[in-house]
């Protein structure tokens, strides 16, 4: 599977929510590590889509990944395209606890807002979804930086949760082992390669 990205912008899509918004979500659109790693009791798993965003390393990272002197990047929902990913249904009895974990777990420090949109199953269900998108105007949003820049960026970077690009190795890893293959990702990925090798020969970056 792959995804696109465009310029259109995203539409039907409720931004910071609120408890009357998310009082008939049951569903998380994951698309990065909540795929394998969620965090909270999933009562059903299905593969989705989401129309209007696609998946990016388009944020700064200033600790987990890299420092703010030299900044790594990750994963984010940009807006554009689209994107393929898992969909995670909770019970309604646990909405208050999965969504205070999740907003504790990912808006901690990144470009990310909650939202909510409507994904689309692989069964034919659309379901409204809980998830975060990329904040355009929060200071750690890198945008699309081109694969050169991105990799440049990678290549350099390591933070309290080990270097960036093994971040990177890592994520497609992981998308592979659940089915999803980015076509964008391992075009950077491609890059970082190459930029890696030409420090084993000594040419700097």
């Amino acid at each position: 599977m792959s995804e696109t990205s465009s310029n259109h912008a995203p539409t039907g899509v409720q931004i910071d929510p609120g408890p009357a918004d998310l009082a008939a979500v049951d569903w998380v659109f994951a698309y990065g590590s909540l795929m394998w790693n969620p965090g909270f009791d999933v009562a059903e798993r299905r593969s989705a889509r989401l129309d209007g965003f696609h998946r990016a390393f388009c944020i700064y990272s200033h600790h987990y990944r890299g420092t703010p002197a030299r900044p790594g990047l990750v994963l984010g929902l940009d807006a554009g395209g689209a994107c393929r990913g898992i969909a995670l249904r909770f019970t309604p009895e646990s909405r208050d606890t999965v969504v205070a974990y999740l907003n504790e777990r990912e808006l901690t420090g990144y470009a990310y807002r909650p939202a909510v949109v409507g994904a689309d199953l692989e069964d034919g269900r659309r379901v409204a979804a809980y998830t975060f998108v990329t904040d355009p105007d929060h200071g750690q949003y890198a945008g699309d930086l081109g694969p050169e820049r991105s990799a440049e960026l990678i290549m350099a970077a390591s933070g309290r949760s080990g270097l960036n690009r093994d971040y990177l190795i890592n994520t497609i890893n992981q998308l592979e082992s659940q089915g999803f293959h980015d076509e964008a990702l391992h075009a950077l990925l491609a890059r970082v390669k190459h930029l890696t090798g030409l420090l084993d020969q000594g040419g700097g970056i």
